[in-house]
């Protein structure tokens, strides 16, 4: 009788405590039905996200969309892109898959966000997006995008880590087009995405 009401206490408990209180996960993957991933609860951030670019051409309006959480990972949320320099980055861009509201939607999960620098994902990093869709325009285009962490990373005060950089592999029709990477930093005046092309793609 005493253990079934420890169970009972148990059970009741594991319901009621936060998902922000429980230990946090290094990684767990996730997918829907656009793109695919590993993330961290520990950096509240995506490790990796891959997803193939479905609507080059799309034109459904984001107007009014934000970014919401997930139930089951937890992740970073508003306030930890508050009064800052860090944006709410789209790894698997909206413009890819704005072919109708519904699909739009699906790439605002945190899932799918991260603390991008401002000048980095409205700058360099929005042109090789444009570049990819005019590829996808012509050919089956497939991106993969790896999130980099460091010993050094910086861990904001409302708990989400700060990526050290991004790289993005393009494949063209199942094979390797290039690959980049950007440090999550300000990019200098003048440049373009091409000056931070890999040489040697893994």
């Amino acid at each position: 009788m005493i253990y079934k009401k420890q169970l009972i206490i148990c059970i009741i408990l594991i319901t009621i405590i936060p998902l922000n209180l429980l230990a946090q996960r290094d990684s767990v993957k996730f997918k829907n039905d656009i793109f695919s991933g590993i993330y961290s609860e520990v950096y509240q951030q995506p490790l990796t996200i891959s997803y193939k670019v479905l609507c080059p051409n799309g034109n459904a309006s984001r107007s009014g969309m934000d970014f919401y959480t997930n139930d089951s990972i937890k992740t970073s949320d508003n306030n930890d892109y508050k009064d800052n320099v860090w944006d709410k980055g789209h790894i698997a861009p909206a413009a890819d898959f704005n072919c109708d509201l519904v699909t739009l939607r699906k790439t605002f999960s945190y899932l799918n966000c991260v603390l991008q620098h401002q000048n980095l994902n409205r700058g360099l990093w929005r042109s090789l997006e444009t570049y990819e869709r005019s590829l996808a325009k012509d050919y089956d285009v497939f991106v993969v995008v790896d999130i980099i962490f460091s010993s050094k990373s910086k861990k904001i005060s409302t708990g989400a880590t700060v990526p050290d950089g991004f790289i993005k592999t393009l494949y063209i029709n199942g094979l390797i087009a290039g690959c980049y990477y950007f440090p999550n930093a300000p990019t200098n005046k003048g440049e373009v995405y091409t000056d931070y092309k890999v040489k040697n793609c893994k």
